[in-house]
């Protein structure tokens, strides 16, 4: 599955979440180290998902830029 994350700078690197995984977070101090444990968070959370018994959500968030003159 694919879901999205979002991703925001920190004064101590970077967080992330996913609006499809209600408290799923991470942090990081880079970007890549904050993929990566993003990755191995979703994994953790899908699991617990699936041991307490609940479905597993479908990946339904999109995203989208607008440009606007500022």
């Amino acid at each position: 599955m694919r879901y999205l994350i979002i991703i925001e700078e920190t004064t101590t690197g970077y967080s992330a979440y996913s609006p499809d995984l209600p408290g799923c977070v991470s942090t990081g101090e880079t970007r890549e180290e904050l993929e990566q444990n993003m990755r191995e968070a979703i994994e953790f959370h899908l699991e617990g998902l699936k041991l307490e018994g609940y479905k597993i959500p479908q990946p339904s968030t999109s995203s989208v830029y607008i440009e606007v003159a500022a």
